[in-house]
């Protein structure tokens, strides 16, 4: 059964949280975050309803969806974020991150007006 990131977090001595905290700001890879809550890639797999050969190949991608990224985060407990930063402005989070968010209403009526006819 996976383990959630705040029961691992919490059972750490205080020293040993803050140490993984720092390391987590500094962590580039998915693989590197999974093990730094010390779950395996079978306890993820589980967690997600997969194989543990799909967590192997999610964690060797360069290029994912958000929802993809933001389920991997959830399972360990976690939250995805997705931050703009502009220059001379404050950053900006963007929530409903996999939302359903139409662009253009109009040609999307129109096509389907087109495939009806």
């Amino acid at each position: 059964m996976a383990r959630k990131l705040d029961d691992v977090m919490a059972a750490l001595p205080k020293g040993r949280r803050e140490r993984v905290q720092a390391r987590a700001m500094e962590l580039a890879t998915l693989k590197d975050l999974r093990q730094a809550v010390q779950q395996t890639q079978e306890q993820m797999a589980a967690a997600l309803g997969v194989r543990q050969d799909t967590i192997s190949r999610l964690e060797k991608r360069s290029d994912m969806l958000l929802s993809t990224m933001r389920h991997y985060v959830e399972s360990m407990g976690g939250k995805l974020e997705l931050v703009a930063r502009f220059p001379d402005r404050p950053p900006v989070v963007i929530d409903h991150i996999g939302g359903e968010v139409t662009l253009n209403t109009r040609a999307s009526v129109s096509r389907r007006a087109r495939a009806a006819a």
